[in-house]
């Protein structure tokens, strides 16, 4: 069974690798829970486009776990 799991942590970045099936709310409710931003407007999702990716989806097949997908939040 797929599980989500926090791969990096950074001071103002995080990168997760989460099941295909979460919506945006789930992945941020995951990234709360397991590490709280401590900011009033907490985590917030990396979309396609973003600076920060560098050109890359903002949603990465993981290689290890065929239901998952890797995603950045921010703060």
């Amino acid at each position: 069974m797929a599980e989500a799991q926090i791969i990096r942590i950074g001071i103002f970045q995080m990168q997760l690798c989460v099941p295909k099936k979460f919506s945006d709310e789930e992945i941020i409710e995951f990234a709360e829970s397991e590490n709280p931003a401590g900011t009033q407007n907490g985590w917030t999702l990396v979309r396609d486009g973003d600076e920060i990716l560098g050109g890359d989806s903002a949603r990465v097949q993981c290689t290890d776990i065929e239901d998952n997908i890797h995603v950045v939040v921010v703060v």
